[in-house]
């Protein structure tokens, strides 16, 4: 029995997925004729509260299609010194956009209303023009922390009140809108876009959308077709992120309680120093490297069949999927509990 806890991308279609997927209507979607993209993008943009959605191939490629469409060269985005946008897009803001980022030291990745409003550039001709602020619900680095709607609240009143445009990037908003019990209209509400993943924790082999109003999504469509994201007869993989949707959502909180349950086994190690908050389906822990390191114990977790990935110098990060199952939990527990470092 392989534990892959590498990341939640790593999940295979269920049969009934695989299923829908054979039997999906389709048609060309550049033309904007496919049947069943047309329907997950209608669904979407109903469930967030919007005007219309946009199927794309990948996060980062509706991350970069929302700062491309919200920015003009020499303007500066706001976000969090952890962000997804910054530390694993490749600068695809300053490729794609011509545009710098203000990084701020949120908590865990979470920013606050007060953190946008104190790095707000001056109207001046030597500075970059500040003009999105990008948001991480939930946040990758942070441990799967998420925003609480509150703060979401003060952060859109801000980005009014200064004439910016705020993006969520919703990569695992599901997993937000599971834990913090609010719903998909209530983040739309807060948002001038945002983007969602199906190839996470909702289990679909391919997919992401970015969801706006009108006259964003028309913009974006052109900017897909520019980066390469224009695609034909996509409504077989439509069809997956639409069973996701309707079949998968809710079973996220099973990996929220797997993740907290493993976390806790975690804490009884003398090999780990500290874990962060587990809100969601991450653990995210750092090894204490006075009994050992990081790559010692990522190769006794591999001779137990456990994969994980190193996230930092002294860190760890486990996820939680739907291959995961209830019945693998108690035996993970016990190969943890083999784990013991001898004392140099």
């Amino acid at each position: 029995m392989i534990f892959d806890l590498r990341s939640d991308t790593v999940t295979k279609p269920c049969k009934a997925m695989l299923d829908a997927m054979v039997i999906a209507e389709v048609g060309d979607d550049v033309f904007n004729e496919d049947p069943t993209i047309l329907k997950l993008e209608a669904k979407l943009a109903q469930l967030f509260g919007k005007e219309a959605a946009l199927f794309v191939p990948s996060g980062t490629m509706a991350n970069q299609i929302s700062i491309k469409v919200h920015t003009q060269p020499m303007d500066e985005i706001i976000l969090d010194k952890n962000a997804h946008i910054y530390y694993y897009e490749t600068a695809g803001y300053a490729f794609h956009s011509g545009v710098s980022v203000k990084l701020v030291d949120g908590k865990n990745g979470i920013i606050t209303a007060n953190d946008v409003l104190a790095n707000i550039q001056a109207p001046l001709d030597w500075l970059p023009k500040t003009s999105l602020v990008c948001l991480e619900n939930t946040h990758n680095k942070g441990g799967g922390a998420c925003y609480e709607l509150d703060n979401l609240k003060e952060i859109r009143k801000v980005c009014i009140e200064n004439n910016l445009k705020l993006h969520i990037d919703g990569a695992r908003i599901w997993n937000a809108l599971v834990a913090k019990k609010y719903s998909p209209f209530d983040i739309g509400q807060q948002c001038d876009s945002i983007s969602v993943c199906f190839s996470k924790g909702l289990g679909a082999p391919v997919g992401s959308a970015i969801i706006g109003d009108f006259s964003f999504i028309k913009k974006a469509r052109r900017v897909r077709k520019a980066f390469g994201g224009g695609m034909r007869q996509v409504g077989i993989l439509g069809a997956a992120c639409i069973y996701a949707i309707d079949n998968n959502l809710q079973k996220l909180e099973l990996d929220h309680q797997h993740a907290n349950e493993i976390a806790n086994c975690l804490r009884e190690k003398d090999w780990v120093k500290s874990i962060l908050p587990v809100e969601t389906n991450m653990i995210i822990f750092e090894v204490d490297e006075q009994k050992t390191s990081v790559l010692q114990i990522l190769d006794l977790l591999k001779e137990k069949n456990i994969l994980a990935v190193q996230f930092g110098p002294k860190q760890i990060r486990l996820v939680f999927h739907l291959d995961i199952k209830a019945e693998m939990i108690p035996i993970l527990k016990s190969k943890m509990d083999e784990i013991i470092i001898s004392k140099q």
